[in-house]
């Protein structure tokens, strides 16, 4: 799969895994499909293992756990994490995209670029 982790992210992503509480073969589940002010409607959880139909994606011993739907929306794509003073999320940019709005009050996202906002995700908890 053709897809790009930004350092930052893997932090945010290695954070959540680290103090999800489902043990250290543990991995992020990060759900994407169309929808959201952005475009793209996301949700994540820390599982223990992936679920019936997830692909295993592992990227410096970070294991993704990713549905069928959010591979096909992801492919081409970079992740990155933004934290400013006012919001912090996900921002994913997608060099195949004629753009996209953003979620956030802020100047628009550049061509192909979608932003998502941390308080906009929904966070499943698997306990």
């Amino acid at each position: 799969m053709d897809l790009t982790i930004t350092p930052s992210a893997e932090k945010f992503i290695r954070r959540m895994v680290r103090f999800g509480g489902a043990g250290e073969d543990a991995g992020f589940r990060l759900s994407v499909s169309p929808g959201g002010c952005s475009g793209l409607a996301s949700e994540f959880s820390v599982e223990a293992e992936p679920k019936p139909g997830d692909a295993v994606v592992v990227h410096n011993g970070l294991k993704l756990f990713l549905p069928v739907e959010s591979r096909l929306l992801l492919q081409g794509v970079t992740i990155d994490f933004s934290e400013t003073p006012m919001s912090s999320g996900f921002v994913f940019h997608n060099p195949n995209s004629a753009g996209c709005g953003t979620c956030s009050s802020s100047a628009p996202a550049g061509p192909g670029t979608a932003t998502v906002s941390v308080a906009a995700i929904q966070v499943k908890n698997s306990h």
